[in-house]
This record gives C-alpha cells, structure tokens and sequence, in this order.
C-alpha cells in the first residue's frame, strides 16, 4: 500500500526526520490560507497523488504571492497528471501541499528496500539526488553507497556513520544524517515497511539536513495490526478494478488488454497470458481467484473482470486440485445468468470434478465456449474476441 508524501512526511517526522512546514489543501481558497499560516516568501504548491516524477508532469509549482498560489491550485484540482509510473490512464489531483520554499547547497537521495537476495533491509544512498533512482543508477552509479542491515542486530550507528561520511557531508552534518538514517529504519521496522525513501534530502544553506519529499509503502498483509497505517489507503489513486477486487478477496492485476481472465494459481494464470499473447491476443488483467473457489467467489470473479468496460471476451481456465470444476461450473452458469454476460465466454476445466463440471456447462443451454487444453482455449477466446470486434465494428 502506498501512501502520499505528507503522509509519509508526517510518519517520518515522529521518528525524527526533519521536514518543512506545510499544509494541506482541497481548493484554492484553502491553499492561499495554508500559505499564510506557514508564513514566508516563497511557497511550493504540490499534486498529491502516488506517484514520482510529478515535477515533469507540471504537478510541482513555485508561487512567489496569493495569486500565483490560488492559480497553481486552481490549474492543479481536478487535472489528470500523466507521469511514465502512471502509465497512459494517469492519476487525478483531489488534494495539494503547500510547502515552504527551501533553498539548498546540495541534494543526496536515501532509500530503504527489502533485499529479497540477501532477505535483509538493504539502504540504497547516493551523493546525486533529485531525480528517479533509476536515472541515479544509469548517470551516477559510482554515486550509490549499498549498506546491509543484519536483522537479528538492526542497524548500528557505526554503519549510519560510515554512510554519513560516504556521502562527503561535513563535520557538522554527520549526527544530522546519523540520525535521520536510524529514524528511517526504525520507521521502516516499527511500520513494516516495505519501502522508504527520502529524495531529495537537501543540506539547507544553513547546513541543517531537511526531507524535501519522501514516499513510504507498506505490506499490506500486516495492515490488520496497523489500522492507523491502514487509515492512511487513498483508493482514488488505485486501480478502480484493483480495488474492487482486493476488497472481494480476489488477486487481481488490471492490464491494458481485451481479453479478461479468470484463472486459479498464479503460474497457470502466467501461462494462459503468455497464450493469449502468443495467439495474437492481450490480456485485460490478472486474475487469481484462489482455492476453494464456491458459485458465489466465481460470480465475485467475473463482475470484478467485468467491471472494465474495455473487456471484449472471457477466459475461465481452472485446474482444479484444491478447488472442483464442478463448483467452478456451478459460478459460470449463475454468472452468466445473473450478470447477463454479453460478450464471448470461453471456459476449460481439468481437475477434480471435470466430468460433472463439463456436464453442468453443456446442460446450462448458454452460449459458452468449452475448450479442452490451454492452448485450445487461448486459440478459441483470441478467435472470439477478434469476431465480436469486427462484428461491432461493422
């Protein structure tokens, strides 16, 4: 679960990491407001949405008075920023920070990752910061200090010093930076964090260390102990699909493609993409419906697959082991029945309860689409989605 920047701000904060003064804001008027309460001469208006690179998309504005702050804002509210971790659909602006404007010598990068070659926390800091951690890796590699934090231990103030000197601060900055370094990793630890990341920390022209932006995600399968982490989900910013899914219990992924899928086991559902892929088709989405899948879990399936407008044919594929074709069977038919499915619909079982599922499918009298292997099924639903298209082109 990701969360925005004064979010991940006012978190770090408690565990001593230095921010600028801001403020929130839900429209113009408030933002001119929060301006004056911080006070200064300079301000900086920014989109809260999830995710970076917000400053190229236009989302990141310098005001210099009230009016250049309420038209940031104004321009800001309501717009679609488009950014290359977006993706073409983009993310909506429903609220902005105010911040005051700092001005800065220098501008490092800290971020803390889990390591899943090592299985530990590893702490990524470079001398170059500003930009996306990729760009730091491609331009600046040498720039990048990796530090390995031993679990059973945590991490040491002799390692936080050591990465304080390696990034060239000076004297006066080494505790500044140790301690904002211990206060990442216990917010990491305490939080379960599954990822922290200070960029840019700027060395103020008066030599103090302050967070310019910060972004933090957590494990969502530790949320239940953390309710006031979870508190902090914005599903404006999520995948409307995704959504709808994750709270249904479904494992879902939303794609680009036409075809939508509803399969059981996440190597099975890899494959029946890369299929659909090889027969000339694309995937609408990932969709793991899990064991023990009842009617009722597989009509839960379908409307959240459906709940994309863009799907223009389904894929049921299920081996059944755990789960029984035959209940798998049973959801199809009270699916298409209910939902009044409009679009083709290909199913393959295999498994347990094959015979009594296929034999529940035939006997339905609906216009389903039965294949036999994984291969024959991407070939069948790939050739009924490019007949319904050119059927509705026509």
């Amino acid at each position: 679960m990701d969360i925005h920047e004064y979010q991940a701000k006012e978190l770090l904060n408690h565990f001593g990491i230095p921010i600028p003064r801001g403020g929130l804001a839900y429209s113009p008027e408030q933002a001119t407001y929060r301006a004056r309460e911080i006070g200064g001469e300079r301000w900086v208006v920014k989109a809260q949405i999830h995710s970076g690179a917000r400053g190229k998309a236009g989302g990141i504005r310098v005001c210099k008075n009230d009016q250049e702050i309420w038209s940031a804002a104004d321009d800001l509210l309501g717009r679609k920023l488009v950014t290359h971790r977006t993706g073409p659909r983009g993310k909506t602006v429903y609220r902005l920070y105010i911040e005051e404007a700092t001005v800065f010598d220098r501008e490092l990068y800290i971020g803390l990752v889990l390591d899943r070659k090592s299985e530990r926390v590893m702490i990524v800091s470079s001398m170059v910061g500003g930009m996306e951690i990729e760009d730091i890796t491609e331009s600046e590699p040498d720039s990048l200090i990796r530090t390995s934090v031993d679990p059973a231990v945590g991490l040491g103030e002799f390692q936080a010093r050591e990465i304080a000197f390696g990034l060239g601060l000076e004297s006066s900055q080494i505790g500044q930076m140790t301690q904002i370094l211990l206060g990442c990793y216990r917010a990491f630890s305490e939080m379960d964090a599954t990822m922290v990341e200070i960029n840019p920390l700027v060395v103020g022209r008066d030599g103090h260390l302050v967070a310019l932006d910060a972004k933090m995600s957590f494990d969502e399968n530790a949320l239940f102990r953390l309710p006031k982490i979870a508190e902090l989900r914005d599903k404006s910013q999520e995948d409307a699909r995704e959504t709808y899914a994750a709270d249904r219990g479904l494992s879902y992924v939303g794609l680009d493609g036409r075809i939508g899928c509803i399969i059981n086991g996440a190597g099975l559902a890899m494959a029946t993409m890369d299929m659909i892929k090889q027969e000339g088709g694309e995937p609408a989405n990932f969709l793991d419906i899990g064991g023990g899948a009842s009617p009722e879990r597989v009509v839960k399936a379908f409307k959240a697959v459906l709940a994309d407008s863009t799907v223009d044919a389904l894929l049921v594929n299920i081996f059944a082991g755990i789960n029984r074709c035959d209940w798998v069977a049973e959801g199809v038919v009270l699916a298409v029945r209910e939902l009044n499915i409009a679009v083709p619909l290909v199913v393959r079982l295999a498994g347990t309860n094959e015979a009594e599922g296929r034999k529940i499918l035939s006997q339905s009298g609906l216009p389903i689409i039965v294949a036999d292997t994984l291969a024959d099924a991407a070939q069948k639903v790939v050739h009924a989605w490019r007949t319904a298209s050119t059927d509705a082109a026509a």
